[in-house]
């Protein structure tokens, strides 16, 4: 039995968390299995983002400590645009680290580039640094993809990329991360579960679509559904069908 099944074994199948978003919480048999890691997959401009903070806000909501690490959109952007669509992103419970790299804030926020966007390996030491002085329930990593442009080889990346849901199985806290990469990938063979995002245009409109490909240890929804972005975060048809 492996490492990653032994920790899987350890970890209590009791309660769900949701993704804060209620059909997709449907979809996936009433929400995510605690203290497991899941991908969101998708496009620029699917919505990747947004699903993320579905997840840390109903976190806070819940009176959670959430970390959220951005290695790419600068941290005040995110904070400005979730604030507009009545996102409590200003909740003392909810930690954001701008670990992006091309920021005009860029000489203040170096420390944290070089701690947690430098590479994966750091990335986990960053981490459980921050688990040192606050225990947090649910961590959001958008994008992982940035990372993987840090190694230097496939092998190295799995490596980092292994060890780095082994560390945070024994956290005990929900990992959400995101991804742009819309092909199979690493990040899929380790990952608990993953939820891929697709927008399509059909008769001169755009439309979206969401679809699970993997939930480890549960029953999912295996058919593809719409999904909308609105000025208040997304909106998931679980009764609906993309035909």
């Amino acid at each position: 039995m492996s490492d990653i099944q032994n920790l899987l074994g350890e970890t209590m199948i009791t309660s769900r968390i949701s993704t804060g978003v209620p059909g997709l919480d449907i979809m996936i048999s009433g929400g995510l299995i605690p203290g497991r890691t899941y991908l969101i997959k998708g496009a620029p401009g699917t919505g990747k983002t947004t699903l993320a903070m579905h997840f840390a806000m109903a976190g806070v909501a819940n009176g959670e400590n959430v970390l959220y690490i951005t290695l790419e959109e600068p941290g005040e952007n995110i904070k400005q645009d979730f604030s507009k669509m009545g996102f409590d992103v200003y909740n003392e419970n909810f930690t954001l680290i701008d670990a992006t790299p091309t920021t005009e804030h860029y000489v203040l926020v170096e420390d944290f580039f070089e701690s947690f966007a430098k590479n994966l390996a750091k990335l986990t030491d960053a981490i459980k640094e921050q688990f040192r002085t606050k225990r947090y329930s649910r961590i959001v990593i958008d994008p992982i993809t940035m990372l993987k442009f840090t190694a230097s080889n496939e092998l190295e990346y799995r490596k980092a990329f292994l060890a780095f849901v082994k560390s945070m199985m024994r956290l005990r806290t929900t990992v959400v991360l995101t991804s742009e990469n819309t092909q199979v990938d690493i990040e899929e063979y380790l990952v608990d579960g993953v939820l891929q995002l697709e927008i399509f245009e059909r008769e001169g409109r755009l439309e979206r679509a969401i679809k699970i490909l993997k939930f480890r240890g549960s029953g999912f929804d295996n058919v593809i559904r719409p999904y909308e972005i609105t000025e208040r975060g997304m909106i998931v048809y679980p009764d609906k069908s993309i035909v």
